[in-house]
């Protein structure tokens, strides 16, 4: 899409641009964007590969924002950057940022609480239709079925139960998305249980879920899970399609003697971006060679995803554990968890439609819970789980293994909806991945 420079750095990066298809987007008016970077990639002497995903950012100017920063933030680690030198005198980083359309909703469309979504608002039952059928399913019947479910949002935010016609246009919604309900060890979008939005209303209602001045409850709870879930399903699609494409194009490019290294960052759903890049179509794809590093950010994805065996549903295997089992990976993979993360604290279990997840017993880990949470977990994994250290420490990161990195003393800073699900822009985090580019 364009060549970008992180604020405050001489670092440039590509940033290349998919549709909702996770299809390259062809309105740069300098062409592919792809092609500019495989070419950059076959003529100079590129040491190192790095590829971002972003979580839920909804447009480019979004996307760019929290690339240019996350940039900026690892381009401070100066001594980390040194002991990379050190130990590749030719460093020479590639850095490609990608944006795929990801937004589940917006605060400014909903209100800022339950109070404001009433029938003086601004924000008209039209508007919120296109836009959420955009982002769902933008058929006649999904029409309709939003329709029913702002008008009656309009008339009463907080009925004590879903009337009729709003569970009724929830199934129709529910069917026209596309998602499955297969279960834990589904894809990532199906991994839940058959949708109910009754359940789901009463579950943020009795649990009385509130993220500063934005209300989960209400009869819009179901909506917001559902294009939660939608959302990942778009991740992981893209992941498969279009972000597994061009990482097989890179690694054509830059052939194996040469020494390119490639490393795979993700956050929220950009974790399940990076997962599916690696597993590529299904699960199965190929890769010319394992990438050197991984690092998944407050990971809106299972906590089974890689593992072999699902201990809360025997006989199921994670989504993504091709990748462990096929060693896609040959360095570390961390991943970093913290208790101030809202978004994937509490989102999660309850897109799942399950009740009884939403308060989860100390000491045992839930069937549905999100890997910015608990970490990685489950048998077939080498796991270690440290806390995340200060930027003068060094981590003991070994290749072929998995580090859960308990985060909360650096990423605790956040309100609203999501937390601190997005603060992740800190030298301690950078120093992290810094880390296990070095291995």
């Amino acid at each position: 899409m364009t060549i970008e420079l992180a604020p405050g750095t001489d670092l440039m990066y590509h940033l290349i641009a998919f549709d909702a298809n996770g299809h390259e987007r062809s309105d740069d008016p300098d062409g592919w964007m792809s092609n500019r970077v495989l070419d950059v990639l076959s003529n100079e002497p590129i040491t190192d590969v790095f590829l971002f995903s972003h979580g839920w950012q909804g447009d480019v100017p979004s996307a760019r924002d929290q690339y240019g920063k996350w940039i900026a933030a690892m381009a401070q680690c100066t001594p980390d950057i040194e002991q990379v030198r050190q130990a590749r005198p030719t460093f020479r980083p590639l850095l490609v940022g990608l944006h795929w359309p990801s937004l589940p909703w917006g605060d400014e469309e909903l209100g800022g609480s339950t109070v404001a979504f009433d029938p003086t608002s601004a924000v008209s039952v039209e508007q919120l239709t296109d836009q959420y059928a955009e982002r769902l399913a933008n058929t006649p019947a999904a029409r309709a079925a939003l329709t029913t479910i702002f008008t009656a949002a309009m008339n009463d935010i907080a009925p004590p139960t879903l009337p009729s016609e709003v569970r009724e246009a929830y199934a129709v919604l529910d069917q026209e998305t596309g998602l499955g309900s297969a279960g834990v060890g589904a894809a990532p979008g199906a991994d839940r249980e058959p949708f109910d939005p009754e359940e789901i209303f009463q579950a943020a209602e009795e649990e009385a879920i509130s993220f500063g001045g934005f209300n989960l409850g209400g009869l819009l709870a179901p909506l917001r899970l559902l294009s939660f879930w939608k959302m990942k399903d778009r991740a992981r699609q893209f992941g498969e399609t279009g972000g597994f494409k061009l990482l097989s194009d890179l690694q054509r490019v830059a052939k194996a003697e040469h020494g390119v290294r490639f490393h795979l960052m993700g956050h929220s759903f950009g974790c399940i971006v990076v997962s599916a890049m690696l597993g590529g179509p299904g699960g199965h794809g190929r890769l010319d060679r394992p990438v050197n590093s991984v690092a998944l950010m407050q990971g809106a994805l299972s906590l089974w995803s890689y593992c072999s065996d699902i201990p809360r549903a025997t006989g199921q295997i994670g989504y993504f554990h091709s990748i462990i089992a096929d060693g896609k990976i040959a360095g570390p993979i961390i991943t970093t968890q913290s208790e101030f993360d809202t978004a994937v604290g509490r989102f999660y279990p309850l897109g799942a439609g399950i009740r009884q997840q939403v308060n989860f017993v100390p000491g045992e880990l839930p069937k549905y819970g999100g890997l910015g949470t608990f970490g990685a977990r489950g048998p077939g994994l080498e796991i270690v789980d440290l806390k995340m250290l200060p930027v003068d420490s060094s981590y003991p990161f070994e290749s072929g293994m998995i580090y859960n990195l308990e985060s909360s003393q650096f990423i605790r800073e956040g309100s609203g909806v999501s937390g601190a699900h997005g603060d992740i822009l800190r030298p301690e985090v950078a120093h992290s991945v810094w880390e296990a580019v070095r291995f």
